[in-house]
């Protein structure tokens, strides 16, 4: 095991690129757990304004890139394909060509002066683990990968990624229960069972106030907001009418939301 911990950690500075991918492609059940082993890290300060690095342009990590810099974020992109950095960069402010596997390049954009890495190569797994180690090794605070599969996401996360996506697999998901009610419109998921979740008024609550509706003790679900037309109502009081194509947004159980429009 120690010497699997050596080999996982010191692997990038003593070891050539064949040899790298020999190592990402081994068996990896036997793998340590380097989430809080010999990371350097700068605190992670929540803060409106941070420093984004974005180490993929696909569409998922072009996209992210894109609605960061509109919320008013520093974001650097970097691929290593040069024709689609060319494409991109009239888009976006800051985007470099470099190869994110290579420890030395991403020394030279001072990766370590950024508060989140996003790794989303999303066609190359080794890269994208490679990418991610090194990010979590060059302490970036806080480190967000891109998976495709489940066993992708465990891998990511005992290398080191503080957070794992699955876009695919949550889109999916999101959709499925979508689906299973015409009047369940979205879902934040929280846990698996429990989010905060959009629906289209049921007919049964048209026309009753909040107050006689009594989402809470009829259907364990509390009342966020209403999206009336073009106005929302945050937080409305007890006497606010339901009406109809009124959405509801409410915290509970999907389960308890689903028999409520039933």
């Amino acid at each position: 095991m120690l010497e699997r911990f050596r080999q996982w950690w010191k692997f990038t500075n003593h070891t050539t690129e064949k040899t790298q991918k020999e190592l990402i492609t081994q068996d990896t059940r036997s793998l340590p757990d380097l989430r809080s082993h010999g990371r350097n890290r700068r605190p992670f300060l929540h803060r409106d304004k941070r420093q984004f690095i974005i180490i993929g342009l696909g569409r998922f990590g072009t996209s992210l890139a894109k609605s960061l810099v509109e919320q008013g974020h520093t974001v650097l992109t970097a691929d290593s394909d040069y024709q689609r950095v060319q494409a991109i960069a009239p888009e976006l402010p800051n985007v470099v060509n470099i190869d994110a596997t290579n420890i030395d390049a991403l020394r030279e954009i001072g990766i370590d002066h950024f508060d989140i890495g996003v790794v989303c190569i999303g066609t190359d797994f080794e890269s994208n683990l490679l990418a991610t180690v090194l990010l979590c090794k060059l302490g970036v605070p806080h480190v967000i990968a891109k998976a495709r599969t489940r066993t992708q996401r465990d891998i990511l996360i005992q290398v080191g990624a503080d957070e794992v996506i699955l876009p695919e697999h949550e889109a999916g998901v999101r959709l499925a229960r979508r689906l299973s009610s015409i009047r369940l419109v979205d879902f934040l998921e929280l846990n698996p069972n429990i989010g905060i979740i959009e629906v289209i008024a049921p007919e049964h609550l048209q026309g009753k106030t909040l107050a006689e509706a009594d989402l809470r003790q009829k259907h364990g679900l509390n009342i966020l907001a209403i999206w009336r037309n073009e106005e929302v109502l945050v937080s409305p009081s007890a006497d606010t009418r339901i009406l109809t194509n009124d959405k509801l947004l409410v915290f509970g159980e999907v389960a308890d939301a689903k028999r409520m429009c039933d």
